[in-house]
């Protein structure tokens, strides 16, 4: 199992740019070592505030393939860099 945890966005940007951002930089680091968005088993994406939740599921619908992962998605207060989101996620190699 391949854990990834605490990727936030470090740039300005809106609620689309920063799951986009996010989203890139997690792909990076599973094919890094030897995994894929495919084969991503559980998400947790961690939300500065929920009316964005709407933004952040148009940019991250679709990005894991045909069968996306499990997925929690909740309201954080101080999520780091002052990004609008941060994600975790466990896949498989």
């Amino acid at each position: 199992l391949l854990f990834l945890s605490g990727v936030v966005c470090r740039t300005p940007g809106d609620i689309k740019a920063h799951p986009e951002f996010a989203l890139g930089e997690i792909k990076k680091q599973l094919e890094a070592a030897g995994s894929s968005m495919e084969k991503v088993l559980r998400c947790t994406v961690f939300l500065a505030d929920m009316k964005d939740f709407a933004g952040m599921n148009e940019v991250y619908t679709g990005k894991f393939g045909n069968d996306p992962p499990t997925r929690s998605t909740i309201a954080a207060a101080g999520i780091p860099a002052n990004s609008l989101i941060e994600i975790d996620v466990i896949a498989y190699i």
